[in-house]
C-alpha cells in the first residue's frame, strides 16, 4: 500500500490503545492489578501502561481455552466453516493494516513501510493456512480384508506461544494460523516490548467469529507469564521464538511439568558466503547490506557473518560500504525510512557494547559504529561493518541482534565450509557462486535449516523455516507446521 506521511501521523495521533489482557472473549485487568509501562523506542516516550499478567491470569486463559476446546465449538467445527472464519479474520487484518502497522512502529521502532508489510504478511499467512484446512486428508493403512485401520490427525488441545518483539505479529501468526487451522485453542504471550498489535488483533479475531476462549492474549514478562505457560499442566504445546538461552528454559519447563510438546526457533549467526565466481558481485554486496541492516539487524537469521573469498575482498567491501549508506536510521514514521530504531534502551546498550568489544578484539570498523539521532529521545545505531574479523572473536560467535556485520575472509571452498559450520547455531546460510557443483556440495554439508543460493530471501509460505543445533528445532511455515499442532491417532477396526 502507498503510504503518505501526513496520513500516517494523523492516524497515529488519533489512536486509542487496547492495554488489558484478552481472556475468554473479554478485555480484563490483570488479577493483581499490576501494569507495566510500554515505552516507544522512536522517541523514548510512554505509549500506555499494559496489564502485567502472571500465574493466575495464565490459569484463567488456560481454563477458558480448555473449556471451549472440550466443548468443540471450534475444535470440532466443520473444516469449511472454520476456513471461512479464518478468511474473514485475514480480511479484517488487511482492513486494519495501517493501524496495526502504526502500533508495531510505536512499540519497536520498525519503519512504517516495513511494519505494514509485516501485517500484510500476517494476513497472507492466515489465508494460506485457511486454504489448507480442507485440502489435507487422513490415511487408511493397507491391511487384510477384515481390518479397517484409519490414521487420523487431531488437534493437540491448548497451545501456548511466547513470541519475540522483532516481528511482533508475524512471528505470532506463524504459530497462530496453523494452530487455529487445525482446531486448537490458543494463548499468546507477546514480548513485553510489543504487546499492542497482539491485543488489537484479539478484537479482530472475535469480530471474525472465532468463539470466545479460542484466542487469548496475556501480556507480561517472560519469567512470570511466559514461565507460567511453560509450566502449566494443562497446556499441550508451547511454541517459542526468541533467544537460545530462553528456549532452553522451555525445554526444562516441559520436563518439570506435563512433558508438553515444545517447538523452538532460537538464535542465529548465519554465514553469507561470497565466492569470487559469484554471478553478480554488485547484487551480492547489495543483498549483504540489505539482509543485514533490514529491521536494524534485529533478525534471527540475518547474514551477520559475511565470508568473502580473498581475491574479491577489497572490491566487495568498497561496494558493501556504499550499499550500507541508504540504511542510515531515520524517523520510523516516514514512509521513505529504510531503518528505524532499536527496540529499546537495553538492546541499544547491548549492541554498543558489542561494537566496543569488536574494536578491543582487534577488528576494524569501516562503516558506522555509533549511536545517532540522540536528540530524538529514541534509540538509533548506524549500520556498522567490521573487517579483519576472525571466527574466534565474540562478534563472530555471539548473536548481537543489531546492525553489526562481521566480515571474515577465506581461501577456497573447504575453508569457507569450515568457518560456516564453526558455530553453535544453524538457522540460515547463503552461498553466492556460479559453480553449481561447488554450491551443491557445500549446501549438503552446511549444518543449517536453510541454505539460500544466490538469494537473500525465502519469503514464501510454502517452505519451512527453522534451524539446526542451538538455533532450535521445529518448523514454522509450510504444511510441516500444521503437523506440529496435531497428534496422530490410529483407529483399528476388526470386522467379523
Amino acid at each position: 500500500m502507498a503510504l503518505v506521511h501526513k496520513e500516517v501521523i494523523k492516524l497515529k495521533n488519533s489512536l486509542s490503545f487496547k492495554n488489558q489482557a484478552f481472556i475468554n472473549g473479554n478485555f480484563v485487568d490483570s488479577v493483581s492489578g499490576k501494569v507495566f509501562e510500554d515505552i516507544s523506542p522512536v522517541d523514548g516516550n510512554l505509549v500506555t501502561s499494559v496489564a502485567e499478567c502472571d500465574i493466575e491470569d495464565v490459569n484463567n486463559a488456560v481454563s477458558a481455552a480448555r473449556t471451549v476446546f472440550e466443548k468443540g465449538s471450534w475444535s470440532r467445527m466443520a473444516p469449511n466453516k472454520r476456513k471461512k472464519i479464518l478468511f474473514k479474520f485475514a480480511n479484517l487484518i488487511k482492513k486494519n493494516i495501517l493501524e496495526l502497522g502504526i502500533l508495531e512502529t510505536l512499540d519497536v521502532g520498525k519503519p512504517i513501510s516495513a511494519a505494514t508489510g509485516d501485517i500484510a504478511a500476517c494476513a497472507a499467512c492466515l489465508n494460506w493456512y485457511a486454504e489448507a484446512i480442507d485440502k489435507l486428508y487422513d490415511d487408511v493403512a493397507p491391511t487384510r480384508d477384515n481390518i479397517i485401520a484409519m490414521i487420523t490427525k487431531e488437534p493437540l488441545g491448548v497451545v501456548g506461544a511466547v513470541t519475540p518483539w522483532n516481528y511482533p505479529l508475524l512471528m505470532a501468526f506463524w504459530k497462530i494460523a496453523p494452530a487455529l487451522a487445525t482446531g486448537n485453542s490458543f494463548i499468546l504471550k507477546p514480548a513485553e516490548q510489543s504487546p499492542l498489535s497482539a491485543l488489537r488483533v484479539s478484537e479482530l479475531a472475535m469480530e471474525a467469529g472465532i468463539p470466545e476462549g479460542v484466542f487469548n492474549v496475556v501480556p507480561g514478562f517472560g519469567p512470570t507469564a511466559g514461565k507460567a505457560l511453560g509450566m502449566h499442566m494443562d497446556v499441550d504445546k508451547l511454541g517459542f521464538t526468541g533467544s537460545t538461552e530462553v528456549g532452553k528454559l522451555f525445554l526444562k519447563y516441559s520436563g518439570e511439568s506435563n512433558m508438553k510438546r515444545v517447538s523452538l526457533e532460537c538464535g542465529g549467526k548465519s554465514p553469507n558466503i561470497v565466492f569470487a565466481d559469484a554471478p553478480d558481485i554488485d547484487l551480492a554486496a547489495k543483498n549483504a547490506a540489505d539482509g543485514m541492516f533490514f529491521n536494524s539487524g534485529q533478525v534471527c537469521d540475518a547474514p551477520s557473518r559475511l565470508l568473502i573469498e580473498k581475491p574479491i575482498k577489497d572490491e566487495f567491501l568498497e561496494k558493501l560500504i556504499e550499499y550500507s549508506k541508504p540504511w542510515m536510521p531515520n524517523d520510523p514514521f516516514h514512509p521513505d525510512t529504510a531503518m528505524g530504531s532499536m527496540v529499546d534502551k537495553a538492546q541499544t546498550a547491548r549492541v554498543l557494547d558489542y561494537i566496543e568489544t569488536g574494536k578491543t578484539e582487534g577488528a576494524e570498523i569501516i562503516a558506522g559504529g555509533k549511536q545517532v539521532n540522540k536528540d530524538s529521545g529514541g534509540y538509533y545505531i548506524e549500520p556498522t561493518i567490521f573487517k579483519n574479523v576472525n571466527n574466534n572473536m565474540r562478534i563472530a560467535r555471539e548473536e548481537i541482534f543489531g546492525p553489526v556485520l562481521s566480515t571474515i575472509e577465506f581461501d577456497g571452498a573447504d575453508q569457507a565450509l569450515e568457518i560456516a559450520n564453526d558455530t553453535d547455531y544453524g538457522l540460515n546460510a547463503m552461498i553466492w557462486s556460479n559453480d553449481l557443483n561447488k554450491v551443491h556440495k557445500i549446501a549438503k554439508r552446511i549444518k543449517s535449516g536453510k541454505v539460500l543460493i544466490n538469494s537473500m530471501s525465502d519469503g514464501d509460505m510454502s517452505v519451512p523455516h527453522g534451524g539446526y543445533k542451538q538455533s532450535g528445532f521445529g518448523r514454522d511455515k509450510s504444511l510441516e507446521a500444521m503437523g506440529q499442532y496435531t497428534q496422530t491417532k490410529l483407529t483399528w477396526i476388526e470386522l467379523k
